[in-house]
């Protein structure tokens, strides 16, 4: 793994991603308004095995289609959108009313539309590895099949086929019940699965954050305000996104050691941070802030302590694994440039 020493001495290191990973990332962190990505991912999982470098949509129109229609039997909602012509056909297959053949062609003319586009798209950017590359504009109307999914197919041995049903079946249940997806939160404790928000209010941090932060954006070092009302306003930043709480890859990221100000364009304008991992260079300096914070006379002190750890290697291992982790399914690297010398 590439590592990085900081200035206490202790090393983080980057978790090196592997092509499972990054099939695990698109269809855990990816968004989903319909459910093709699964039926696409495990399609293309099964051409891949056949050691097929190359699939034309008439190759996926198959595999593709016979795991929606399996999946439409026990669950119709199978799209955020009120209704789908595609999957009317699909419906009418599982009735008799629609040949095979004919489900073909349909699927071939209408079922790749978006999902081939959107695939890869995982947050707000690509993943930085390709399963395949669309060529439908090329003679052969179709998809080359990369030598990454040629490379988990070789390895796959059904884990990650049932992985994706898993999520899938989640996914289905939670649009069944009318529950927001992202909301969907696993209790350890119970084993239920529960659409209660765990995400609080964390605003009311400003202040004690800012006393660290100096008036500064933590990522590009921005002047920035803690005034409610003024057009510098911090946002309060998770810096590993909530978005892998709910979506059940960490546990809570709303603890202290987890929060920072940022200026409202690195959190949220064009290029901003949204639901992206931050460089590892951005994981020193949050540790740096964690630990002067844990070792100085401050009100967050014991909380920073009970959260990371009692001594310094506690809370450094403590970083270490929710990075590592983190990174599995989506690797590290947003960073802005910065606009003001480097304050704390």
């Amino acid at each position: 793994m590439p590592t990085r020493e900081n200035n206490t001495g202790f090393i983080f290191m980057e978790h090196l991603q592997t092509e499972e990973d990054a099939l695990r990332g698109i269809f855990l962190l990816g968004r989903n308004v319909a459910s093709y990505k699964f039926a696409l991912a495990g399609a293309i999982l099964e051409i891949a095995e056949t050691g097929a470098t190359y699939a034309t949509l008439s190759d996926l129109a198959l595999p593709f289609s016979s795991r929606l229609c399996v999946h439409l039997r026990n669950s119709p909602r199978q799209t955020t959108s009120r209704s789908s012509s595609y999957l009317d056909i699909c419906q009418k297959f599982n009735r008799g009313e629609v040949s095979k053949e004919d489900l073909i062609v349909a699927t071939t003319r209408m079922g790749f539309n978006n999902v081939i586009d959107a695939f890869h798209v995982v947050g707000n950017g690509e993943s930085g590895t390709r399963f395949f590359h669309d060529d439908r504009k090329g003679k052969n109307n179709g998809i080359a099949l990369t030598d990454a999914i040629l490379k988990v197919a070789e390895t796959n041995e059904t884990q990650l086929t049932q992985e994706i049903e898993a999520r899938w079946r989640l996914v289905e249940t939670a649009w069944d019940l009318g529950i927001n997806t992202s909301l969907i939160l696993f209790d350890a404790n119970t084993g239920i699965l529960t659409d209660k928000e765990a995400r609080v209010a964390v605003t009311s941090a400003r202040d004690a954050l800012n006393g660290y932060q100096k008036g500064h954006c933590f990522y590009c070092f921005a002047p920035i305000s803690t005034t409610p009302g003024d057009k510098h306003l911090a946002d309060v930043d998770h810096f590993f996104p909530h978005v892998l709480q709910r979506k059940g890859i960490l546990g809570n990221l709303n603890g202290v050691w987890n929060l920072v100000l940022a200026c409202q364009n690195c959190n949220r304008g064009t290029g901003g941070k949204f639901d992206s991992i931050p460089a590892v260079e951005h994981l020193e300096r949050l540790s740096k802030r964690n630990q002067y914070l844990s070792e100085s006379h401050n009100p967050l002190r014991e909380t920073l302590r009970a959260q990371l750890g009692y001594t310094e290697v506690d809370r450094h291992l403590f970083l270490q694994n929710v990075f590592s982790e983190s990174t599995r399914f989506r690797p590290a690297g947003w960073s802005p440039t910065p606009v003001c010398p480097a304050p704390f």
